[in-house]
């Protein structure tokens, strides 16, 4: 399909301190839409410049909630070049959250077209810092003027960049995280696995919650027993016992199928390691924890890659996991991922696309 692309006339100036860049504050000079309708099916992909969306105040998903999006980065590499991690399994994963919310599926090839056109023109934005990279957010919505809960005929899909710093500005320092077992933000059967905003808006309460106590992430539970582990806000969980034995929560259909936690796993076991999936009690997890069990911890995502766990508070009691320092096998994981992602190392699963 033929994407147009016009260029904006009126460029912004790219930001000269890389070390002040956060996380989803600057936005590059273009987007790329793609319009869905039940009769046409996707058309008209374009890149535009950067504006703001203008939508009917009955649009469906500001009443209904019908989205989904994904997160991805676009990397520099050391020879001046740039490359994707893994953007197809991003799509595949937006149709499975399409299904599950009613939206109309995606055309991954199409998608990826548009994306790959939008970083045509906007690649140069990616820093060039340490742990730097250009965040892709992939975007639909349902944009029909209608009040009532149906499917939306009409959907809009867009894609926006951010030039964002590096995750550990000051380098990797591990964190707290507080179990959360009185609210619930997914059951099995719900939405827990899609990448949809309501996952998120469930999570803000307890983030509150957890923040106020002194912790960075909020671990939850499962919906029906609040017994079992699930995933932290942000990020898959992995425990790791003294043989370098990894245990991570089985994908249930209220857990986030995260790529960053698959690529983990795949690279830990072609490294040797044992990996189970599998339900978890927290019960057991404090009590391997006391009894000096469980060596190290860490959280699998997209903004942090691997973020070492050092200690977890549940019903009000702190439990230290592992020593309080980054564990060598959370490190280990850490590097030769980032290494493929950058482009410092093969990847022999093929995961990268180069641009």
């Amino acid at each position: 399909m033929n994407i147009r692309v016009a260029r904006t006339t009126q460029p912004k100036q790219k930001p000269a301190d890389e070390d002040k860049l956060g996380f989803g504050k600057v936005f590059t000079d273009h987007m790329l839409l793609i319009d869905y309708e039940a009769e046409k099916g996707w058309h008209d992909p374009r890149v535009e410049p950067y504006r703001p969306l203008s939508l009917d105040p009955a649009c469906s998903v500001l009443h209904y909630g019908q989205e989904i999006f994904e997160g991805l980065k676009c990397y520099r590499r050391p020879d001046g070049g740039f490359q994707l991690f893994r953007p197809r399994d991003n799509f595949e994963r937006m149709n499975r959250s399409a299904l599950r919310m009613g939206m109309a599926g995606v055309d991954v090839e199409l998608f990826l077209e548009g994306l790959l056109a939008l970083l045509s023109v906007d690649k140069e934005w990616t820093p060039r810092s340490e742990g730097t990279s250009l965040y892709i957010r992939p975007t639909m919505i349902a944009t029909d003027p209608f009040l009532g809960v149906a499917a939306s005929k009409r959907y809009l899909f867009y894609i926006i960049l951010s030039p964002s710093g590096a995750y550990y500005a000051d380098g990797m320092a591990p964190v707290g995280i507080y179990v959360e077992d009185e609210l619930v933000r997914a059951v099995r059967g719900g939405v827990g696995f899609a990448k949809t905003g309501g996952n998120y808006a469930a999570s803000i309460l307890a983030g509150v919650h957890a923040k106020g106590r002194g912790y960075a992430q909020v671990l939850w539970l499962d919906g029906v027993e609040r017994r079992y582990i699930e995933e932290v806000g942000a990020m898959n969980m992995v425990f790791v016992y003294g043989d370098k034995r990894l245990v991570t929560p089985a994908l249930n259909g209220s857990i986030l199928p995260g790529i960053t936690r698959d690529s983990v796993l795949t690279l830990a076991k072609g490294m040797g390691m044992e990996v189970a999936e599998r339900h978890i009690a927290i019960d057991e997890v404090i009590a391997d924890a006391k009894a000096g069990k469980i060596a190290e911890a860490f959280g699998t995502g997209t903004a942090a890659v691997v973020s070492p766990v050092n200690k977890i508070c549940y019903r009000d009691e702190e439990v230290s996991l592992g020593d309080g320092l980054i564990g060598n096998v959370t490190m280990e994981l850490y590097n030769r991922l980032t290494d493929i992602q950058l482009g410092k190392a093969d990847d022999p699963m093929g995961w990268t696309i180069r641009l």
